[in-house]
C-alpha cells in the first residue's frame, strides 16, 4: 500500500506537511535499521526535500543528488514508498538514484563531486532542445571540497545556462568535513553579526557566474518552501548557489548525537570474526611506533578504514585531505619521495578516481608508496557505483606495482608489518569483514604463494583472497567424495605471478577463482601465463562483464557464477580431458 506517493503535496496546509515530516522520518528510520543503509543524512534533510517536491514539479524538473546516499526521502515521495521495505536488498530498490528504477531519478550517482557538472550538462542539454525545465543539484560540503566541482563552477560561464546548487551543509561527509573550503563555509554561515563578512566572501561564487544566497536553516520547512519560491523564479535569468544548514541524523536524539557512526549502518544478522580495516589500523599503529616515517593519508574515511586510533595516537603523522581522492595519491608520491612511508586506505571503489595518478605519480617513479584498499571484491547492499571488482583489473598493468591479497586477517597483519621496510609501491587489496582465519604456514616472501592444500592429482585451484580461497577449500573438500584430491593454492601475490610455484605444479587443469572481473584480472595474467602451454586447461571463476547490483556478497557470488557448484561441475565434466 502506498502510504506517501498518493499524497498531493502541492495542496497540504503546512500542518500537513510537517507531519509528512514525521511520517517520513519514522519510515527512513524504522526500514533502514531492518535493511542498513545511510541513516543520519538522510533524517537531516527530509524538509528541504518535501519543500522540493512542493515547490518544483517532478519528474519534469531535474534533480540530482551527490553522492545520491541522501535520496530516500524523494523515494518516497515518488511512487516507491510501496517497495521501500526492500531498499537495498537484492532485487529491491537501490539505496542510490537509479534511473532504470524511476523517471524521478534522472542521472545514477554514488561517488562525489559530480552534481554539479551533471546538473550543467543537463542545462545545456535543455537550451539546445529548446525546453524549459529547472535543473537542481543537491551537494553536501563534504562533496564540496572535490575538485570535480571547481572544474564544474568554471565552465558555468561558457556554458551560458540556468541552474541551482543547494549546499546542504551539515558540517560532516563520513568523517568531520576538513579543509579550507570547509572553514570558508563555516564563515558564511555565523549568525547576523557576521552578515557583512558574509556579503563580502559570497562573492567567490559570484565570480565563477553564480547568485549566491545563504545561508538559511535546511529543517524550517516554511522557510525552505519559501525561499525555493523564490529563487525557481530567479532560474530563468541566472544560476544561484543556496547555502543551507541541516542537522544530521534530525530529529532522533541518538544519530544527532552520533552523526558518525550512524551516517551508513549494516542491517541485522551480520556475523563475522573481525573486519580487516580493524585489524588494519591497529596493525599500522604498531608499526608506526617504531617506524617513524610512517605516515597514514585518508580522504574522508578515517574512521571507516579504521584509522581512527592511528589519527588520535599519531596526529602529526595523519592527513585527512577530504573527498580528494586524486589530490590524496599525488600527496602519498611527494611524501615518499621526500623519504617518508606513506600508507592511502581507500575503498577500492574511490580508488578508481586515481587511476592516473598511481601510474604517474607512484609507479612511473617507483615510490614507496602502500596503497590500502579496503571494501575489495562485492561490496554488496550500496549495488554498482560500490562494488569494488575492479581494481586487480585495472592496477595488473602497472609496473612496478606489487599487488597483495592475503587470505585472511592474520595474514593482512604479516603483510603489514612487512610492508614497512618494502621499498617500492604496493597495493594490499581486502574485504570488508573476515568470516574465515585459515591455516597460517609461516613469514612470507612478497611474490611467494602458498600451498594450503597438496595432491598429486592433476587438478590445481589457485585463487586469492579470503572468498575466494574459502570457495577452493569448499571445492577440495566436495570432490574428496568423487575420489578427486586437488591442489589448492593462496596466490596471495597477484603480481609478480609465483612463477616458480606455477613451473613446478604437475596439474593439467588450472582452475582460479577470484573476487573481481574476469576481464584483466588474476585469471587472465594465469591464462597469460600458460598460453604456450597447451598441456594445461585453464578455466578462470570470476565476475562476467557487467556491473553488479546491490544484494549480500554471498549471494550475488552465487548468482555471478562464481559458487562451489559450478567449479566442482567444471572440475568433474573435464578432470579427463
Amino acid at each position: 500500500m502506498s502510504e506517501f506517493s498518493n499524497i498531493d503535496i502541492k495542496s497540504l496546509t503546512i500542518d500537513g506537511l510537517q507531519s509528512l515530516c514525521d511520517s517520513l522520518r519514522e519510515k527512513i528510520r524504522s526500514t533502514v535499521i531492518q535493511t542498513g543503509g545511510h541513516l543520519s543524512s538522510n533524517l537531516g534533510i527530509i524538509e528541504l526535500t518535501v519543500a522540493l517536491h512542493r515547490v518544483f514539479d517532478f519528474p519534469y524538473d531535474k534533480l540530482i543528488f551527490d553522492v545520491g546516499h541522501q535520496c530516500y526521502a524523494h523515494k518516497l515521495l515518488s511512487g516507491r514508498d510501496g517497495a521501500f521495505d526492500t531498499l537495498r536488498q537484492r532485487g529491491g530498490i537501490s539505496g542510490f538514484p537509479k534511473r532504470e528504477e524511476s523517471e524521478y531519478d534522472c542521472y545514477n550517482t554514488g561517488h562525489a563531486g559530480t552534481s554539479v557538472s551533471a546538473a550543467l550538462g543537463f542545462a545545456k542539454a535543455r537550451d539546445i532542445r529548446g525546453e524549459n525545465f529547472n535543473v537542481i543539484a543537491i551537494i553536501g560540503d563534504g562533496s564540496f571540497n572535490n575538485g570535480l566541482v571547481y572544474e564544474a563552477f568554471n565552465s558555468l560561464r561558457p556554458l551560458n545556462t540556468n541552474i541551482l546548487v543547494i549546499l546542504n551543509d551539515n558540517g560532516m561527509s563520513i568523517s568531520p568535513t576538513v579543509g579550507s573550503m570547509h572553514e570558508y563555509l563555516e564563515q558564511l554561515s555565523r549568525d547576523d553579526e557576521h552578515r557583512a563578512k558574509v556579503e563580502k566572501h559570497s562573492n567567490i561564487f559570484e565570480r565563477f557566474g553564480f547568485s549566491y544566497d545563504g545561508v538559511f536553516d535546511g529543517n524550517d520547512l516554511i522557510c525552505m518552501i519559501d525561499k525555493l519560491t523564490e529563487i525557481k523564479k530567479k532560474l530563468q535569468t541566472q544560476s544561484v548557489i543556496l547555502h543551507v544548514l541541516t542537522k544530521k541524523g534530525k530529529g532522533y536524539s541518538f544519530c544527532e548525537e552520533n552523526p558518525q557512526q550512524t551516517h551508513g549502518i549494516s542491517g541485522e544478522g551480520n556475523s563475522v570474526i573481525a573486519s580487516y580495516s580493524e585489524v588494519f589500523g591497529r596493525t599500522l599503529c604498531s608499526v608506526a611506533e617504531k617506524n617513524k616515517s610512517i605516515v597514514a593519508v585518508t580522504a574522508a574515511m578515517t574512521p571507516s578504514l579504521g584509522l581512527s586510533d592511528f589519527f588520535s595516537k599519531y596526529p602529526e603523522r595523519s592527513i585527512d585531505v577530504g573527498i580528494c581522492e586524486e589530490h590524496a595519491t599525488i600527496l602519498c608520491a611527494a611524501l615518499a619521495a621526500q623519504g617518508l612511508k606513506p600508507y592511502y586506505a581507500v575503498y577500492s571503489t574511490f580508488l578508481q578516481r586515481s587511476f592516473d595518478e598511481i601510474i604517474i605519480d607512484i609507479c612511473s617513479q617507483n615510490l614507496p608508496v602502500t596503497l590500502c584498499i579496503d571494501r575489495a571484491g562485492i561490496s554488496g547492499e550500496d549495488g554498482e557505483t560500490h562494488q569494488g571488482v575492479f581494481d586487480l583489473s585495472f592496477l595488473n598493468m602497472i609496473p612496478n606495482l606489487t599487488i597483495a591479497v592475503p587470505k585472511d586477517v592474520n595474514e593482512l597483519e604479516a603483510m603489514v608489518r612487512a610492508s614497512s621496510t618494502f621499498n617500492a609501491p604496493l597495493a594490499i587489496r581486502y574485504p570488508k569483514d573476515c568470516k574465515i582465519i585459515f591455516k597460517n604456514d609461516g613469514e612470507f616472501k612478497f611474490g611467494e604463494w602458498e600451498y594450503l592444500k597438496r595432491s598429486d592429482g592433476n587438478v590445481a585451484v589457485l585463487a586469492c583472497g579470503e572468498r575466494a580461497i574459502g570457495l577452493a577449500m569448499a571445492v577440495g573438500k566436495e570432490l574428496t567424495a568423487y575420489g578427486i584430491d586437488i591442489t589448492v593454492v593462496n596466490a596471495r601475490f597477484v603480481k609478480p605471478l609465483d612463477e616458480k610455484l606455477l613451473n613446478g605444479l604437475n596439474a593439467h587443469m588450472v582452475i582460479t577463482v577470484e573476487d573481481n572481473q574476469l576481464i584483466g584480472g588474476f585469471g587472465s595474467l594465469i591464462s597469460q601465463f600458460y598460453s604456450d602451454n597447451t598441456a594445461v586447461l585453464v578455466k578462470s571463476f570470476a565476475y562476467a562483464d557487467s556491473f553488479i547490483p546491490h544484494g549480500k556478497a554471498e549471494a550475488l557470488m552465487e548468482e555471478l557464477g562464481v559458487n562451489k557448484k559450478n567449479i566442482v561441475d567444471y572440475i568433474l565434466k573435464n578432470a579427463d580431458r
